[in-house]
């Protein structure tokens, strides 16, 4: 698909309005993890670079529609500076002649950012009038937050009925990544998708497998698909009420010739914290009474020839708890194996979600990947094949 890009407008002297992803984490209002702010840099540059003067919106937390200072995006100004390395102006409102004002007095080689979107009942509503009165903050609008291009808001679908729009160069990052992993890969694909809950990912695992060679199952979710394989797996978590749409996937994947990798030893324990009491076991011979908290070494062994087989991964999800050691040696002996296989230039990674980041994080590994998305549900969804609104409407005529 074809999109809207800077290159398709004269930026000189207007006001862009641009949809950032400012939803950090904070304590005690200051950034704990610049990352997401980090990332936004390049497209603000290029802006400012094309005479452009950038007005920032976005959000952070759940705020409902009510003020919350602990959300305001007045906390990220002083990180957001330090990142940018120019004058960052904050105006504590978003609508009316103070926020237009401040768009209009905006000097070049500085930027402006607005007041929490979600402060405001009609951002996540769509509102068409809410929509109008942000459209009068720019001449222009930008959107690159792929982690919001889920959402039909009016920061991300409503305000491009109002001014000429276009995607920012982190979108077309976020999906020229996303391309290569599933759109036009270098094959063999294999798809790693852990977890706790298959509820959460069966649409996700019904388009991988028409597009994947491999799918390795982890986490919680493989447990379920055990059970619907005639294994035994003790207490562990799983979802018997979905035991018919593991086999549908299972026989489904056969008939399109996709592979699934489940796990053939594990490492269990009657808790989590049963650090004293941990048994690894082959999957036929799971202890009735424990809990299955990890894939064990003979899986991770299989798991990664595949891989050494693969020429291109996507990754979602980790394939046990490792969060909790040593339930941990499953996802990062994984991970360091892929991140090797990628510096060494045979392999083309795409990792994604909160889990799946946080293990690459905690292993020093996130910058050893070809790509990690930070974009969460939108994502998913991508991976899922379902068509994004806040794309959508940047798309060419």
């Amino acid at each position: 698909m074809k999109y809207n890009t800077i290159e398709d407008f004269t930026c000189t002297g207007k006001r862009v309005l641009v949809r950032v992803d400012l939803n950090v984490p904070l304590q005690d209002f200051i950034v704990s993890d610049n990352t997401r702010l980090k990332k936004i840099k390049p497209n603000l540059d290029k802006i400012l670079k094309n005479g452009g003067k950038p007005v920032i919106i976005g959000h952070i937390g759940r705020p409902s529609g009510n003020f919350d200072q602990n959300l305001s995006t007045e906390n990220i100004v002083l990180e957001l500076e330090k990142i940018l390395k120019l004058k960052v102006i904050f105006c504590d409102t978003l609508l009316g002649s103070e926020a237009i004002k401040a768009s209009k007095d905006l000097q070049p080689n500085s930027i402006l950012v607005l007041e929490n979107t979600r402060f405001y009942s009609g951002e996540e509503n769509n509102d068409p009038e809410f929509s109008r009165q942000l459209a009068k903050l720019g001449d222009l609008y930008c959107n690159d937050a792929f982690s919001v291009c889920h959402r039909k808001h009016a920061s991300t679908v409503g305000i491009t009925k109002f001014l000429p729009s276009f995607a920012g160069g982190l979108v077309l990052e976020e999906l020229s990544a996303l391309d290569s992993a599933l759109t036009i890969p270098k094959k063999p694909v294999t798809a790693i998708i852990g977890g706790s809950k298959v509820s959460t990912k069966i649409e996700l695992l019904q388009n991988l497998i028409s597009k994947v060679e491999n799918l390795i199952i982890g986490g919680g979710m493989a447990n379920t698909f055990l059970l619907a394989s005639g294994k035994q797996i003790g207490t562990s978590l799983c979802e018997p009420t979905l035991i018919h749409i593991a086999q549908d996937i299972i026989e489904r994947a056969e008939i399109l010739g996709c592979k699934i990798h489940l796990p053939n030893d594990i490492v269990t324990s009657k808790t989590l914290d049963g650090l004293n009491k941990i048994r690894s076991s082959d999957v036929n011979s799971c202890p009735p009474n424990e809990m299955i908290f990890d894939c064990g070494e003979k899986s991770v062994e299989k798991y990664l020839n595949v891989i050494n087989l693969s020429k291109t991964i996507v990754w979602n999800g980790p394939l046990g708890v490792f969060e909790k050691e040593p339930f941990h040696l499953g996802t990062e002996r994984l991970a360091k194996f892929i991140a090797k296989k990628t510096i060494d230039g045979f392999l083309n990674s795409v990792a994604g979600g909160g889990d799946t980041v946080a293990a690459l994080n905690k292993y020093q590994l996130s910058h050893e990947m070809s790509y990690v998305s930070t974009a969460g549900g939108a994502f998913l969804e991508w991976l899922e094949g379902k068509k994004l609104p806040g794309l959508e409407v940047l798309e060419k005529n």
